[in-house]
């Protein structure tokens, strides 16, 4: 082999490695990105009261790119009154991301459950279309994004699983009353 043919050789597989490289760099902040993306609930660490926050997504990905993913809010329900705090939640979303996505969290309180309404399981929840609602003690529905998130762990103690079709038809019961008939069950059931 020649000296040319070596050089050549040692060349592409520097451009190889190289391409490889960005490759698992690129794959890295991808991934911090869909990791640390989406609105949270933490323990404040200064009034030990449940906080909104999000987690600036981009720059955990930007910064992964070099090294470990670098956090810091971008939205916090306590801002902008307590804006300069040192961030110390932060602990929480990095020793568990997933456990602490509101996400996850709806998804696992309506696991198992059944329409208060019609008692059909809620099933999965289909995060685009048909979202469940929840149902408060003076059997008022409403959806649980309507919540603000910071509220929602005491609004899942207090309140029913309400299925989409049952909230929709609750919902045109309140709003127009007056389109609305009761026909009482027979007893054959229908």
């Amino acid at each position: 082999m020649t000296a040319t043919g070596l050089a050549l050789y040692l060349l592409l597989g520097l451009v190889f490695l190289g391409g490889l490289l960005v490759a698992v760099r690129l794959a890295a902040a991808l991934y911090s990105y869909f990791r640390f993306r989406g609105q949270r609930l933490i323990t404040c660490p200064e009034n030990r009261q449940t906080a909104a926050v999000e987690v600036d997504a981009r720059r955990a990905a930007v910064t992964s790119l070099l090294g470990p993913p670098e956090l810091r809010l971008q939205d916090c329900s306590r801002w902008p009154v307590r804006a300069g705090c040192g961030q110390e939640c932060l602990l929480q979303i990095e020793t568990q991301p997933e456990a602490c996505l509101v996400r996850n969290i709806i998804t696992r309180w309506y696991a198992g459950k059944s329409c208060v309404y019609c008692g059909k399981a809620i099933g999965e929840v289909d995060w685009l279309n048909h979202k469940p609602a929840l149902m408060n003690e003076s059997r008022t529905t409403v959806q649980w994004n309507a919540v603000p998130a910071e509220r929602l762990p005491e609004v899942l103690r207090t309140h029913l699983p309400v299925c989409w079709d049952c909230h929709i038809a609750e919902s045109f019961r309140k709003e127009h009353p007056e389109l609305v008939v009761d026909r009482p069950r027979d007893a054959a059931g229908g």
